[in-house]
């Protein structure tokens, strides 16, 4: 069999469920997507955060091999790129033959974009002229305008920094950069159709991103009095580091139950609308006649709160909402038994190898990922990962944090205040901080251990036995024991 083409749909901060059947978000497109393909329902990124998520996605490594933080467009950042002498298995698959085109947001680099990387340009965005945040011109401007005293609908008031607003229905800039992105996409079907090379088309959307500005048509298709707030809503965060509790007292605590739940219904609104995008996708590739041999994958760089323990959005706050990505992927000519789920620990390294097996590429370098090639084909791979890790050094603020996740428990290295345990079996919407609890000291040095041997293996420099910053209760030494 010819090698498959890849179509990568990637859209940006939406989270997992949304893409499954069950969910009462209104995904058409998506349903019969993931009728027709594979669903790994238990997929993570390594960071709640676009720069070091996307790395990982193209690298096939986790921050601590690949060099990205945190964003690499403004002057907060760790770093401007992924760091001398990474690969991306775009590069692996150029070198093949393959004819790699892109479309979208790009966030993984300052320094160079996707064309150095082995990919034909057609729309790029978040690349090497892109800044991320306010300057001080913008903020002397503030400055001169008077301050609100009262909000508005789903406004958030932020004196000094510029009020922020959740959500609203309107055509924003957001809609008109996802619109081109597929412009060019559906342009370019045809034309790759028509040659004589297998190709890699990436589409890389920037919703459902907060703010979710929203066209009222879809909107109108949700009736407020269906949204529920999620079951850990009303979480006072007071056995959580006190960051969690700031942010959700000072920013997303200003949001009555109703702005709530309005917030959640346009986040929907915006995955129905993305998946109108990506139904246009797949009938043009149908039309190009590119369908049976077509690796296609819908997936995301990282979730959103949506309203869980009270947030929006993400950040440092170690939930799972943030960090579920939608992984579902779809190949007529390679998939066994369409239809299934896969509940494996799943990471956004893994799709790299995974991209590169199928093409009937080998390489000798490492990767934190591994190739999903055998669960598309029904088998269940001998030794998989029992547990899932996340590297995360803040995002504009910075914060050393680790987790690690295996079925029965999540524990939650926090540098910079205390530490988190939950226990996933009893408490799946991490509601009660175990960590201090004496009974549960076995699980978290047990746990600790996890997460060091894991360390060790991907050479996570995020240790120093210096007294004032070896704060973990368990140190390194655990990773030998």
């Amino acid at each position: 069999m010819r090698v498959p083409n890849l179509l990568i749909f990637m859209t940006d901060h939406q989270r997992a469920d949304t893409v499954l059947p069950e969910h009462p978000a209104i995904t058409p497109n998506l349903d019969r997507f993931v009728r027709d393909g594979v669903t790994f329902t238990d997929a993570f990124c390594p960071s709640p955060h676009c720069c070091p998520s996307r790395a990982t996605f193209f690298t096939g490594l986790y921050p601590s091999g690949h060099g990205v933080w945190n964003n690499v467009c403004n002057r907060q950042a760790l770093s401007l790129g992924v760091r001398e002498g990474v690969r991306l298995w775009s590069e692996d698959l150029a070198q093949a033959g393959y004819a790699l085109h892109f479309s979208g947001k790009w966030h993984v680099s300052v320094t160079e974009g996707p064309a150095d990387r082995g990919w034909t340009e057609h729309f790029v965005s978040a690349d090497k002229s892109a800044h991320h945040g306010w300057r001080w011109d913008q903020y002397r401007k503030l400055a001169e305008s008077p301050e609100k005293t009262a909000r508005g609908e789903a406004e958030i008031l932020r004196p000094g920094y510029g009020d922020y607003r959740l959500y609203a229905a309107g055509e924003a800039g957001a809609l008109q950069h996802d619109e081109t992105t597929l412009a060019r996409a559906l342009d370019l079907l045809p034309r790759l159709a028509a040659g004589d090379q297998p190709w890699c088309l990436y589409v890389g959307l920037i919703g459902p991103h907060d703010p979710y500005i929203v066209p009222q048509k879809y909107l109108d298709l949700y009736d407020l009095s269906d949204v529920p707030l999620p079951p850990s809503h009303a979480d006072d965060l007071a056995d959580k580091p006190a960051v969690y509790r700031r942010m959700r007292q000072m920013r997303f605590g200003q949001l009555s139950e109703r702005e709530a739940r309005e917030g959640i219904r346009h986040f929907w609104t915006y995955c129905t609308y993305l998946d109108d995008l990506f139904g246009q996708l797949l009938a043009a590739l149908d039309r190009a006649g590119q369908r049976e041999n077509t690796l296609v994958l819908y997936t995301s760089d990282h979730g959103d709160y949506c309203g869980e323990h009270g947030l929006f959005a993400k950040g440092i706050p170690c939930f799972q909402g943030a960090y579920r990505v939608p992984a579902v992927v779809r190949w007529p000519a390679g998939i066994a038994a369409p239809g299934r789920r896969v509940d494996a620990f799943v990471s956004l390294a893994d799709f790299g190898p995974t991209f590169l097996d199928a093409a009937g590429i080998t390489t000798d370098r490492r990767f934190t990922g591994a190739s999903l090639l055998p669960f598309l084909r029904g088998e269940s791979p001998a030794g998989w990962r029992d547990e899932i890790h996340t590297q995360c050094n803040g995002v504009e603020l910075y914060y050393t944090q680790r987790s690690v996740m295996t079925r029965e428990f999540k524990y939650v290295f926090n540098g910079f205040d205390h530490d988190e345990l939950y226990d996933l079996a009893a408490d799946p919407h991490e509601m009660r901080n175990l960590a201090d609890d004496g009974a549960y000291e076995d699980v978290k040095r047990a746990m600790c251990r996890r997460m060091w041997r894991f360390a060790h293996r991907e050479d996570d420099t995020a240790i120093n036995p210096y007294i004032t910053v070896g704060l973990a209760p368990y140190g390194p030494a655990e990773a030998f024991r």
